[in-house]
């Protein structure tokens, strides 16, 4: 067990890193941040900074020296410096996990390998594969790069194989996947840790809204028929197991309108959709990061009370500053600000989650904030 005063690090200093690092410090952890952004905002927690690429090799050699355990904050960072790090230091979660989440087609790959539930999918790695996966996979589909595509970006509409083609086009040639376009009755995610025992930790499913592609509203617990939290639960159990992960994951499903549940994508870090477990749960998600990260026996993840969680995106600025008095001013809301300077459109600068004895009321409490937020001042 890694105990308080030792040194950890952390790869990656944007808001996920933030809120571990503010969990890790107030345990009596030092955070020591890799990231290349100097107003990182993981790193206004931290103990201190090494701003530098993810590839600078004096800057992972100082994150190897220096640290006990080292975790990640998002999955882009090169699996060859995580394999680096683990020759001086813990590394959690691997680099051979890491580097499965880092591409569609790997992810997709070991799904369909290990038998887990997905759409129908296909590789493309050059303009000559699209014929035959439209074949395989239908229209209209989705044709998605293979990497570094989030928050809806990097992904397009397809309908016919015209418009796979022009999409690759655009997309510059890079690899993609193609996967059939589903037809949704609800998005759900189920978060969890995973010690490096196997003990595994579920939080209550969360039920996901999404605009222009990034979510912006989760509610937990999922207002879904109960016997499909279960599967989605057991189904995250397993692939957190099949990875044999040390670590908190996201795991995203669809559900169908036949009631069929899909895996929708793997996330080895923090999740967005789990921000609520900060004021909803026993213990938070970055709580149970830093327990698996240290080997710490993972804490209770029961809710305590229902929730919603929504996004603050740059685009609440455009009115001027957001009216942050409405959400202070309500006992049942909690504020969570990340440090950025900027805000731009699209851009995740906060979110806030309301609490109350329903997801219902959670609900209509969350919307009744964003309008308040963002609501011009009387003059």
């Amino acid at each position: 067990m890694i105990l308080p005063g030792a040194t950890l690090g952390l790869l990656g200093g944007g808001q996920l890193g933030r809120m571990f690092t503010a969990v890790a410090r107030t345990r009596g952890y030092e955070v020591l941040v890799l990231d290349p952004d100097p107003s990182s905002p993981a790193a206004q927690f931290a103990s201190a900074h090494l701003c530098a690429p993810y590839e600078d090799e004096a800057a992972i050699s100082e994150l190897g020296v220096r640290s006990a355990a080292v975790t990640i904050e998002f999955e882009n960072v090169p699996a060859t410096v995580l394999e680096r790090l683990a020759q001086r230091c813990v590394v959690r979660p691997g680099a051979a996990t890491v580097a499965i989440c880092q591409g569609r087609v790997d992810e997709k790959g070991f799904l369909s390998a290990n038998g887990f539930p997905v759409a129908p999918w296909a590789p493309v790695r050059s303009a000559a594969d699209l014929e035959l996966a439209v074949q395989r996979v239908g229209l209209p589909a989705l044709l998605k790069l293979d990497r570094l595509g989030y928050d809806g970006k990097g992904q397009a509409v397809v309908a016919d194989l015209d418009e796979a083609r022009a999409a690759f086009a655009v997309f510059g040639g890079q690899p993609c996947i193609l996967e059939r376009r589903i037809d949704l009755a609800a998005e759900v995610s189920v978060v969890l840790a995973r010690g490096a025992d196997g003990a595994v930790a579920p939080f209550p499913v969360a039920e996901n809204r999404h605009r222009n592609g990034i979510l912006d509203l989760s509610v937990a617990p999922a207002e879904v028929r109960p016997e499909l939290a279960a599967a989605a639960t057991r189904t995250a159990c397993a692939i957190a197991a099949a990875l044999d992960y040390v670590g908190v994951i996201g795991v995203e499903f669809f559900i169908d309108t036949d009631g069929r549940l899909l895996v929708n994508e793997l996330a080895p870090r923090p999740h967005n959709s789990g921000h609520y477990t900060l004021d909803a749960c026993l213990t938070s998600q970055f709580e149970q990061q830093l327990r698996a990260l240290c080997g710490m026996p993972l804490g209770d993840p029961a809710q305590v009370r229902a929730a919603a969680m929504v996004n603050i995106l740059g685009d609440a600025w455009r009115g001027g500053e957001p009216r942050w008095s409405e959400v202070l001013g309500e006992p049942d809301a909690r504020l969570h600000l990340y440090g950025k300077r900027e805000p731009r459109p699209g851009r995740k600068m906060g979110h806030y989650t309301c609490l109350a004895d329903t997801p219902e009321r959670a609900r209509e409490l969350a919307g009744r904030l964003r309008d308040a937020l963002t609501a011009p001042v009387s003059p």
